[in-house]
């Protein structure tokens, strides 16, 4: 088969796809993205990799509700001449797989009217529904509601072109208008439980930076990890070896910013230092966002709610550690005595997904679709998201009664590994693929 993968962070959600499909014989695969995206992670082994120019975005003069569907209009035109050129070179494409959230599926049919294809049906923005308006903090203005009306136009029009849509959980399917939904199907991208599995020998180390609260990962198991770090920061003091021994309690986020709970978290951490006055916090994420709003009086949420919380934190216990790699990730699960995950009713990190499977102590936000992948006191304890108070009292359960939780995370792991096994996971995207290329979806 000749496959094409279209996602401006190639390779995004395909990753284990295009992998898989490119390993199989007699596969020709192609990954196109934003060339800028493309070159900051390299190329995967087996794939041909193509990018094109990040295309400018809307005009100065466009309505604000339209600004989105203009970028992504312009984006899915700059695809389009990819494309084109593509073909020229004699690649016809027999199923073509796409997220369609940033405009590259736009005017796919009109190119190939033809070939199958497979969209991700990520997310669907409603006005005042799911993520919109859920947290009274960020009141959201009747403005901001109207233009939400607009935000779904790509997709929507993307959507309609797909033989075949793909959701990685229900409820997320479940936000999609009703004729979106009949054409779709619940197909996780999987999670890798023979890496992601518990190690009870586990080191992680970090060196504390020069400005308080910050720190980078150093080493795992006395490997050394190369820096992450943001800018360049002088280290400080004597590198920290951390255990499954060690009181460590962690948060992950891509960026640290509400629709992840971070505030909640933040507002947490001075009733848990002093619940732990010995425990380390490991941060991870970024200070950008992604899907929240920037604040308004900050550099960063970050900034925010250190100067908000000035004075009630212990800071050399508490380690923002920025973006760090994927062995360091897996290091920090398997030493965490409790990992907190807090989500508006929005996306499903893998995150959470990769923390269960590594038997991490999970404390959870009871938001959707959270519900979806555990269990309350079976597979995790679940908070309420606006609650930092309950989120100390359930670290606390979690720190200091590990035998009593243990069943928790035992249970937790085998829902991964029974639901989102990776090789289970890809055996049956990559047979929706096969079937799609067959014609078993017609375009209605």
């Amino acid at each position: 088969m000749n496959i094409l993968f279209i996602h401006q962070n190639f390779p995004g959600q395909f990753l284990h796809l295009a992998r898989y499909a490119a390993a199989q014989p007699g596969n020709k695969v192609i990954g196109l993205g934003e060339a800028e995206n493309i070159m900051r992670r390299g190329s995967l082994p087996g794939i041909t990799t193509l990018g094109y120019a990040k295309p400018a975005g809307a005009g100065n003069e466009t309505h604000h509700y339209l600004q989105n569907t203009e970028a992504e209009t312009r984006r899915g035109q700059t695809v389009l001449r990819s494309l084109v050129t593509l073909r020229k070179q004699h690649f016809e494409p027999d199923v073509i797989c796409l997220h369609p959230g940033w405009g590259e599926g736009l005017f796919i049919r009109d190119l190939f009217p033809h070939t199958p294809v497979i969209m991700l049906a990520e997310f669907f923005f409603r006005s005042g529904e799911a993520d919109i308006g859920f947290d009274p903090e960020f009141p959201v203005s009747l403005d901001w509601l109207c233009s939400v009306r607009l935000r779904n136009t790509t997709q929507l029009i993307s959507l309609e072109q797909a033989n075949v849509c793909s959701s990685p959980t229900a409820w997320q399917a479940s936000r999609y208008p009703w004729y979106i939904q009949e054409r779709s199907v619940v197909q996780h991208d999987g999670i890798d439980t023979t890496f992601m599995c518990p190690n009870p020998h586990e080191t992680l180390t970090i060196q504390p930076l020069a400005t308080p609260g910050d720190s980078m990962v150093v080493a795992v198991n006395e490997t050394p990890i190369p820096s992450t770090a943001e800018g360049q920061q002088q280290p400080k003091g004597a590198p920290i070896t951390f255990t499954r021994e060690t009181p460590v309690i962690t948060y992950m986020a891509r960026n640290l910013e509400p629709y992840r709970g971070f505030h909640t978290f933040m507002r947490a951490l001075p009733q848990i230092q002093k619940n732990h006055p010995d425990a380390h916090i490991l941060i991870v994420g970024g200070t950008s966002t992604s899907y929240s709003p920037a604040p308004a009086t900050a550099k960063n949420y970050k900034e925010q709610y250190l100067t908000e919380l000035h004075n009630q934190l212990d800071l050399s216990r508490i380690h923002f550690l920025g973006r760090i790699p994927y062995l360091a990730l897996r290091a920090m699960f398997r030493i965490s005595r409790a990992h907190v995950y807090l989500t508006y009713p929005f996306v499903l990190s893998w995150s959470v997904l990769e923390a269960m499977a590594c038997e991490t102590p999970l404390v959870a936000s009871n938001t959707a679709p959270v519900q979806e992948v555990a269990t309350h006191e079976k597979t995790a304890l679940l908070v309420d998201f606006f609650d930092p108070a309950a989120v100390a009292a359930t670290i606390q359960r979690t720190v200091n009664c590990p035998e009593e939780i243990a069943p928790m995370r035992r249970a937790a792991r085998q829902v991964v590994v029974e639901r989102y096994e990776l090789k289970n996971c890809l055996a049956a995207n990559y047979d929706l693929l096969q079937k799609a290329a067959a014609g078993a979806f017609p375009l209605r």
